[in-house]
């Protein structure tokens, strides 16, 4: 059995309290490693590394910083199969999607970040009567970044890599559902050669351990992605100490589907937009909307292809979808499709536990969910799920499935399909979001900008948008 270390000041280390917890492989439900349980004591340890990196770190030349940290792309690379194995290990999902998705983004986020730094420029602005200003962006310090559990390599990057590239120092909790693969960073960033104390991994709960990084009083901003509660307490905490906030939380995102679109494509991909991952995507579009001309036509045809998904082994190469993260998250699951079922919602596809035998026969899985008969207002329509069950409604005008798009408190993305160029721009204008596809679905260009409105979060990340969050700037006028 594997026992995960924190990774402060350069070194693996053990838990103060020398006490762990238990890190279930999803697929059969069985305990197979060990992860700190971590607390306070252990992430001052962290700050305290981090702060002593610092001032050499945010001096470090930024052709330097994009070396080391092109280094660890290149070592995330080499070191791929491993890291994907570990991937679906921890979370549950198929170790092809892992290969293909989230291991090569997270050495993307590295490669992009080494490179961004080089090219990140300042803005001047000439006034007359010999008088101009510039603009300095400069390090902050101490970053604290903490990550979820459905995308856990891809999203500590994502937020890992800006913060080093711009000078700062971090201190970063993964999950404690999926620590492995960040504890593998951990020993990739120590072959890269990565100053110690740069970067700080500090494992254990969230009441514990992301409570302490956010209301440290050396760790002057938050970067943090999870869910809408726990945003909105980390908020309400950091607030009052003045520290920057990026918080990317929940969606129950709309994909509306209009008569003309191009059926065999929006088929295709819509069928990944509802269940890539289980589900456990945050871009997911849980709420597909259908013009009532092409309702009948798509609900067949969507129907028949998920039944044709199969739920299975997370390494067998044929498994479309694999475990839920949790046993706790799977039960959650369940509970929205009986309360879909309650609210008079009719189940055309899945709705149950799929069991597996054999090694698996204790794993966490469910079968891909399609339901239909729902209002637009009712719970299941209108709060997160975060797993594999979608809900079809049909529209009549544009005006209308906007008004029904727009109905939740969430905000963060969406997808359009339509042959239509004025209906794609009406539509993807007037939804309140911070993400329209039109035609396609989780294409990622790294340097826009990325994030929601709403309870969806505060800020975006992506391109400079990350590097301008990780960096405060400073005007300097001279008049000569």
């Amino acid at each position: 059995m594997e026992i995960i270390k924190n990774y402060i000041d350069g070194t693996l280390v053990e838990p103060k309290s020398g006490a762990y917890l238990d890190n279930f492989n999803p697929a059969t439900g069985q305990v197979y490693s060990q992860i700190p349980d971590s607390a306070e004591e252990d992430v001052n340890d962290a700050v305290k590394a981090a702060k002593l990196a610092y001032p050499s770190w945010s001096k470090t030349a930024k052709e330097t910083r994009s070396e080391i940290l092109a280094k660890i792309a290149m070592l995330i690379e080499k070191n791929l199969d491993r890291l994907a194995l570990a991937e679906s290990m921890d979370n549950g999902k198929p170790v092809s999607l892992a290969k293909q998705v989230d291991i090569p983004r997270a050495a993307t986020n590295f490669n992009f970040f080494a490179t961004a730094i080089l090219h990140y420029a300042s803005e001047s602005h000439a006034m007359e009567n010999g008088v101009i200003n510039y603009t300095l962006r400069e390090p902050i310090g101490v970053a604290g970044c903490i990550s979820p559990w459905n995308l856990p390599l891809y999203l500590f990057t994502w937020k890992i890599a800006p913060a080093l590239a711009a000078g700062n120092t971090v201190v970063a909790k993964p999950s404690e559902v999926t620590p492995m693969t960040a504890f593998l960073l951990s020993e990739l960033c120590i072959e890269a050669g990565l100053p110690a104390g740069v970067l700080n991994i500090v494992h254990g709960l969230g009441n514990k351990v992301g409570a302490a990084i956010t209301t440290h009083p050396d760790i002057p901003m938050i970067s943090f992605t999870g869910g809408t509660a726990t945003g909105a307490q980390i908020a309400k905490e950091a607030a009052p100490m003045f520290k920057k906030l990026s918080l990317e939380l929940g969606g129950k995102n709309p994909n509306i589907i209009f008569a003309d679109c191009d059926f065999e494509k929006m088929l295709q991909v819509t069928l990944k937009s509802s269940f890539s991952n289980q589900g456990e995507i945050c871009l997911c579009g849980s709420r597909i909307f259908i013009e009532k001309p092409l309702y009948e036509k798509f609900k067949t045809a969507f129907v028949e292809a998920t039944e044709k998904l199969k739920v299975g082994n997370p390494q067998s190469g044929d498994s479309d979808l694999g475990a839920i993260v949790s046993e706790e998250h799977m039960d959650k699951i369940l509970s929205y499709i009986e309360l879909a079922k309650e609210e008079g919602g009719s189940i055309l596809a899945g709705g149950n536990r799929v069991s597996l035998s054999g090694e698996q026969e204790k794993g966490w899985y469910l079968e891909p969910t399609i339901i239909e008969g729902l209002g637009h207002e009712c719970r299941t329509n209108q709060e997160e799920i975060f797993g594999p069950v979608v809900t079809l409604i049909p529209f009549d005008s544009e005006e209308e499935v906007i008004e029904m798009a727009n109905s939740t408190k969430y905000g963060l993305s969406s997808t359009i399909w339509t042959k239509d160029l004025n209906t794609a721009h009406r539509v993807a204008e007037n939804l309140h979001v911070g993400i329209a596809w039109i035609n396609c679905w989780l294409l990622r260009d790294l340097r826009t900008p990325f994030g929601g409105t709403k309870s969806s979060g505060v800020g975006r990340e992506g391109g400079f948008e990350a590097l301008h969050f990780f960096t405060e700037p400073k005007n300097v006028c001279i008049k000569y």
